[in-house]
């Protein structure tokens, strides 16, 4: 549980008990709640100060293959006659190649999963490790359980810091568009 809740800092304890779950842990909600609230794992209202997260990254080691780390995130641009659209961008950090770009004016969790899996299949292979803001798509329920499905771990940057996914943002810079 204390291994859950370090990675994924902002995760409660039903969402800490489904990844238990999943491990195989049979206890139920309720005693994964009260170790929970002995442990002080429980989730502050307040919220912390910027550089208190920053202690809960992954150690970000260097590349040295195609296919070990994904960026994935989302650019926003809008028409000439006013109407929003956004990109789902998925770039490979070590050769820097844009894998794909999925264009749309409303774009969910279970789109992102969608495209993955076109990338999947297109390609053949999956990431170690995708780097995602904290966006509610990156966050939900579907492109968890896929993750998870495929063994990839979804590294989140710490709130507040673009530059944690600088390889999509720099190359998305360059085509004039807002991440």
């Amino acid at each position: 549980m204390h291994e859950i809740a370090q990675v994924r800092i902002r995760y409660g304890y039903w969402r800490i008990f489904t990844l238990l779950r999943r491990e195989g842990w049979p206890d139920n909600h309720k005693r994964v709640y009260r170790l929970y609230k002995e442990e002080g794992l429980n989730l502050r209202s307040k919220r912390p100060r910027r550089n208190k997260a920053a202690a809960h990254r992954l150690e970000r080691l260097p590349l040295s293959n195609m296919n070990q780390c994904w960026s994935i995130n989302f650019v926003a641009d809008q028409l000439f006659d006013g109407r929003k659209f956004r990109a789902l961008t998925v770039v490979d950090n070590y050769s820097r190649k844009c894998l794909t770009i999925q264009v749309g004016q409303s774009i969910k969790g279970m789109d992102v999963v969608e495209v993955m899996e076109r990338v999947k299949q297109e390609i053949g292979t999956v990431p170690e490790r995708i780097q995602v803001d904290n966006g509610s798509e990156f966050i939900s329920k579907a492109l968890d359980r896929w993750a998870y499905d495929n063994k990839v771990t979804l590294d989140f940057s710490r709130p507040g810091k673009p530059t944690d996914n600088a390889y999509i943002n720099r190359s998305m810079a360059a085509f004039g568009m807002n991440a």
